[in-house]
C-alpha cells in the first residue's frame, strides 16, 4: 500500500560554512535558485511554500527568515504557504507540504529552511542556550533551568546516561558514529568538518555534558537547504525522475517534554517509526540508505532502534559491526550528518538522502540506492519519511 500521492522533484543546498557573513537571504536565493533548476522548474511553476519554524528571533540566527520576505524575493505568487513551529520536528513543513500537494491546494511547494546560527552566535549569547535573551522562562524549560539544564545537550546527555546503563553502551560505540560519518564527510567536498578524525582524537576533546563530548555534538553553520514538494501527476514532466513519498509517520504518545517520557532510552523517534511502518509494506530490510537526525550522537542508535534496524538495546552491537559506515549494510548520514557536515536542522540530511537516490553524490555513492529512510527530531518531536525512487 502506499499511503501519498506526493513527490519530491527538486533539492538545492547553499555553500555552507562557519561565520560567512553573508546574509540568510543570499544562502537561500542560491539553494532555491539550485532545487528549481534541478526539477526543471522555474518560479513560476512554484504556487506553494512552506517552512520551518517560521521566522522567530528566540535563538540568534537560528529562523531568520519567513515565507513572506522569501516569497517576495524569488518573485513567487505562490496559492498556498504555511510554516510549522509546533509539529512532527523538522520533517513538519514536507510533511504538511505533501498534504497540500495532495488535496490540491498547490502543486510544486517550496520548503526551506534558511539559518544563520554560526555568524549570529557570539560569548554572550550562544545559540544552544534555552531561552537565551529573555527576561523570563516558562512552560517545561521552567522545570530544567533551575537545575542546572539550560542546553539540549543536557538533556541529551542524561538520557545517553540512562541508555549507557541499561545496555552498556559505552563512550566508544558513540565514537563510532562520529568518525564513521566524520569518513563521509571527507568525501563530500561540501561538509564543512574536513580533517580524520580518530578515536583518540574523539576521545580526547573536552566535555560538553557527560557522557557527549565535543564531537558528539552538530556543528552550528550557516546556510540553507530547500526541498520541492510536488504533486505525483505534476512530477512527471520535472528534470529528474520524482522520488515517492511512500509513506511518513509523525505519532506521538508521550507528554512533549524530554524528561517525562516513561522509558528515557527511547524517543519521539519510536511513536513516529512505528506510525511510519504501518503506512507501507516496505520493511528495514528494503532500505538502502539512512538520514537519521544526529543533533548529538546518541540520537543516532535510538533512530536505529525506532525504526528497527537493530532491537531495542542492540545498537551498539549493530554500530560495532560496521553496519552504518562506509562500506555497510546501511549507511548512514552520508554526506557526514550533522556532526560534521554541517547543522541544517534535517534538511541537509533529507537532501543528502535525495542525491543518493538520484545517484549524484560521487564517491560517497551508494550502489544502486533505491529507498530512503530519514528521521529527524530528538527527545519527544519526531517525524520519519520513507522515499523511494521507481
Amino acid at each position: 500500500m502506499t499511503m501519498t500521492k506526493a513527490t519530491i522533484t527538486g533539492t538545492g543546498m547553499s555553500t555552507i560554512g562557519r561565520n560567512t557573513g553573508r546574509p540568510a537571504m543570499d544562502h537561500l536565493l542560491e539553494a532555491a535558485q539550485q532545487a528549481m533548476t534541478s526539477a526543471g522548474l522555474t518560479r513560476d511553476d512554484i504556487d506553494g511554500i512552506c517552512t520551518y519554524p517560521g521566522k522567530a528571533d528566540n535563538s540568534p540566527g537560528m529562523s531568520p527568515l519567513g515565507t513572506g520576505e522569501v516569497r517576495g524575493a524569488l518573485g513567487l505568487k505562490t496559492r498556498w504557504h504555511s510554516a510549522v513551529p509546533d509539529g512532527p520536528a523538522q520533517m513538519a513543513p514536507i510533511m504538511v507540504a505533501a498534504m497540500a500537494v495532495m488535496t490540491g491546494q498547490a502543486r510544486h511547494v517550496l520548503c526551506f529552511r534558511a539559518l544563520t546560527e554560526s555568524s549570529s552566535q557570539s560569548a554572550g549569547r550562544r545559540a544552544s542556550i534555552a531561552g537565551a535573551g529573555k527576561p523570563q522562562i516558562g512552560g517545561w524549560l521552567s522545570w530544567l533551568v533551575p537545575v542546572g539544564a539550560m542546553s539540549a545537550s543536557n538533556w541529551a546527555g542524561w538520557m545517553a546516561t540512562r541508555y549507557f546503563h541499561e545496555f552498556g553502551m559505552t563512550r566508544e560505540h558513540l565514537g563510532m558514529v562520529a568518525i564513521g560519518q566524520r569518513q563521509f564527510a571527507l568525501m563530500n567536498p561540501a561538509a564543512v568538518m574536513q580533517k580524520p578524525l580518530s578515536m583518540a582524537d574523539y576521545l580526547d576533546a573536552r566535555m560538553i555534558s557527560s557522557p557527549l563530548g565535543l564531537f558528539d555534538c552538530d556543528v552550528p553553520i550557516d546556510g540553507a537547504a530547500v526541498v520541492i514538494v510536488s504533486a505525483a501527476d505534476a512530477a512527471r514532466d520535472c528534470a529528474r525522475p520524482p522520488l515517492r513519498i511512500e509513506a511518513l509517520g509523525s505519532a506521538l504518545r508521550s507528554a512533549e517534554t524530554w524528561d517525562q517520557r516513561p522509558d528515557l532510552t527511547t524517543m519521539g523517534a519510536h511513536d513516529a517509526a512505528a506510525d511510519l511502518w504501518a503506512r507501507t509494506d516496505f520493511k528495514p530490510a528494503d532500505v538502502d540508505v539512512l538520514a537519521l537526525y544526529d543533533g548529538f550522537s546518541i540520537f543516532v542508535p535510538l533512530w536505529l532502534e525506532a525504526l528497527g534496524f537493530c532491537g531495542h538495546g542492540e545498537a551498539k552491537d549493530f554500530i560495532a559491526a560496521g553496519n552504518i559506515g562506509p562500506g555497510g549494510r546501511f549507511p548512514t548520514n552520508t554526506g557526514g550528518g550533522q556532526l560534521s557536515g554541517g547543522r541544517l536542522h534535517g534538511f541537509g540530511l533529507l537532501h543528502e538522502a535525495c542525491q543518493q537516490l538520484w545517484g549524484e553524490t560521487g564517491a560517497r555513492q551508494v550502489a544502486n540506492a533505491k529507498t530512503a529512510v530519514c528521521g529527524m527530531g530528538g527527545g519527544f518531536i519526531a517525524g520519519a519519511m520513507l522515499l523511494n525512487r521507481d
